[in-house]
């Protein structure tokens, strides 16, 4: 194991607020038991990584959710000048840039070794990831801007 779980879920959950702070300019939080489910049509968006470490990282949120985190990313007035190939986009770029600092702190922090992939994002109901037997997960959901929930997760496996 790379890390605790325990330090995995600060990780994921300092980097994802970083990046929602000074790039989207919305806040997080972790969400509450008494938060929702992400229901209905939503977005999935993963990288995956390679080398010391190997694994994907991804960020599920609903639709809305996502064509507000592109609003706030493109300075647009309107929720209705977002159009679905941007929002696509946008969820691809914030995995990315959440993954960028995860990588940092493995690679400053820890000394491993990573590199990783360009990102894909799907869209659909129920969405997860599932990279098979021995692997780790770290999951969190988070609440943004006090309205939205969405699902940060972690999947890896250390070489040893």
């Amino acid at each position: 194991m790379i890390n605790t779980t325990e330090n995995l879920n600060v990780l994921l959950m300092e980097s994802a607020k970083e990046i929602f702070e000074t790039m989207i300019f919305m806040d997080l939080g972790e969400a509450t038991e008494q938060d929702s489910e992400i229901d209905g049509w939503a977005l999935l968006g993963s990288i995956t990584f390679k080398g010391d470490v190997e694994g994907c990282l991804s960020i599920c949120c609903c639709s809305e959710c996502a064509k507000t985190i592109t609003m706030n990313m493109l300075g647009l007035d309107s929720i209705e000048d977002v159009s679905e190939e941007d929002t696509c986009d946008a969820i691809g770029e914030v995995t990315n840039m959440i993954m960028g600092c995860v990588k940092r702190q493995l690679t400053d922090d820890q000394g491993k070794s990573v590199e990783i992939s360009i990102p894909t994002v799907v869209n659909g109901r129920q969405l997860g990831n599932n990279l098979g037997e021995g692997i780790e997960r770290v999951s969190t959901k988070v609440c943004i801007e006090d309205k939205y929930i969405a699902e940060l997760s972690l999947l890896y496996k250390s070489k040893s």
